[in-house]
């Protein structure tokens, strides 16, 4: 295996065993970038020389952390002292922040070397950018976390920040194939990245591994290490396909099934939520809170260069600033009865299963796909991760979605680690 096919968790253990340098891994990403940029266009910015110099400075110092010499790619709304911060703007062309966000002076803390910034949609929203999907470049890999989605699944990085405020994160590890991981709202803590709408933002990571995402949630929050090497007993599962099932292709139909197929073999019962009466009401109350915030937050960059700003964006800034501030706190107390209701639904089960994404990755990079599948955990502030277990009829990944109780993100994790495992075994037999 090349060293830029490795894991973090993989890589990390070789460094600190002194099997492979920081310096070798990072050249080798460097290399794999060089190579595949041109097509995929991943990034926005790639520091060659201050990663290969942060690489060789980790190389004559002990282990600083568990992501010692691990090369890290970060979402280009998250600031990173030393590179640009564009946001996929042409507002922000040239800008460079003075300090490292929260997130990435930690990681640089646990010994990460940061790579560069990976393409974000514009102000992480619907307006993608130039990223393709390597799997199929006439693809979209998803957004707005698209840059970095395509950079995990090409191998060009290992493991990478994204943000979600609707389906930022998870659509894109379903269309990309990779592991996409969206802890508890606000459980990383979000100095550094610029808002888009502060009561859903949250930051997470893609990587090829749910070991990776476990380790990156772990340096992150101060959490303990979990054992990942056995459970106790099969997880409790429920079913829940929301009220956007109608909108599911058959390549996500499938992929339910098929999973709720591998589970009941691995001895979980997996029986059904039924969506209740009224639950469609969430993303109108989304829509409302979405735009409100979206539209303040970005109140500069309307009154300073609103010709610079997208014409979908602007739709999305207009209707935000004539929501009455009334309707604003109607949807957000329409939201908090839905979390307390999913609380309760819950309570039987460890995990919902979910669909990801609607299907595979759609054709065209015009857009980025629907949020449907991936929005109601966002607003309910619950933890949730995409697997890549299953291919559509293209022979593109389609993700399946399990999500966790709140503030639960590290059972997720063994949940989601002891899945995957046991599902491989599976179908090896």
């Amino acid at each position: 295996m090349a060293a830029n096919e490795l894991s973090a968790v993989d890589a990390a253990r070789q460094i600190a065993e002194g099997a492979l340098s920081s310096e070798a891994l990072v050249t080798a990403c460097l290399a794999r970038i060089a190579e595949r940029e041109p097509s995929v266009s991943a990034w926005t910015h790639v520091g060659v020389e201050a990663a290969l110099n942060e690489a060789r400075q980790r190389d004559t110092v002990r282990p600083l952390g568990p992501l010692h010499g691990v090369p890290v790619a970060v979402k280009d709304v998250i600031d990173v002292r030393g590179m640009p911060t564009g946001m996929g703007s042409p507002i922000y062309d040239g800008f460079q922040p003075l300090a490292d966000a929260s997130c990435v002076s930690l990681l640089r803390a646990a010994g990460a070397v940061i790579i560069g910034k990976t393409v974000t949609a514009e102000f992480a929203g619907i307006t993608p950018g130039s990223t393709c999907n390597p799997h199929c470049l006439n693809r979209t890999p998803g957004g707005s976390s698209s840059g970095s989605a395509a950079a995990v699944a090409d191998n060009m990085v290992p493991i990478a920040f994204g943000t979600q405020t609707g389906g930022s994160i998870l659509r894109p590890a379903s269309y990309c194939g990779v592991v996409g991981f969206k802890p508890t709202y606000n459980s990383i803590n979000r100095a550094g990245l610029k808002f888009a709408a502060e009561s859903f933002d949250t930051i997470g990571q893609l990587s090829r591994t749910v070991e990776d995402a476990a380790l990156f949630w772990r340096v992150l929050v101060g959490g303990a290490e979990q054992p990942f090497d056995a459970m106790p007993r099969p997880p409790r599962v429920a079913l829940f396909r929301t009220h956007y099932w109608h909108r599911a292709k058959v390549e996500t139909v499938e992929a339910i099934a098929s999973t709720v197929s591998r589970l009941e073999a691995l001895g979980c019962s997996v029986p059904e939520i039924t969506v209740p009466q009224g639950f469609e009401r969430l993303s109108h109350a989304r829509k409302t809170i979405n735009d409100y915030e979206r539209a303040r937050a970005l109140s500069w960059e309307w009154h300073a260069h609103r010709g610079r700003i997208s014409e979908p964006l602007a739709a999305v800034i207009s209707h935000g600033l004539a929501v009455p501030y009334d309707q604003y706190v109607g949807a957000k107390t329409e939201v908090a009865r839905w979390r307390q209701w999913f609380s309760r639904a819950m309570a039987d089960y460890d995990v919902i299963l979910t669909p990801a994404a609607d299907g595979e990755a759609p054709d065209g990079l015009e857009s980025t796909g629907s949020s449907a599948f991936q929005e109601t955990w966002t607003m309910l502030h619950l933890p949730s991760i995409s697997l890549p277990l299953c291919k559509g009829p293209n022979g593109l990944p389609v993700g399946v979605q399990f999500v966790g109780k709140f503030d639960r993100d590290a059972e997720l994790l063994s949940i989601a680690q002891w899945i995957m495992k046991s599902a491989s075994e599976v179908s090896a037999v």
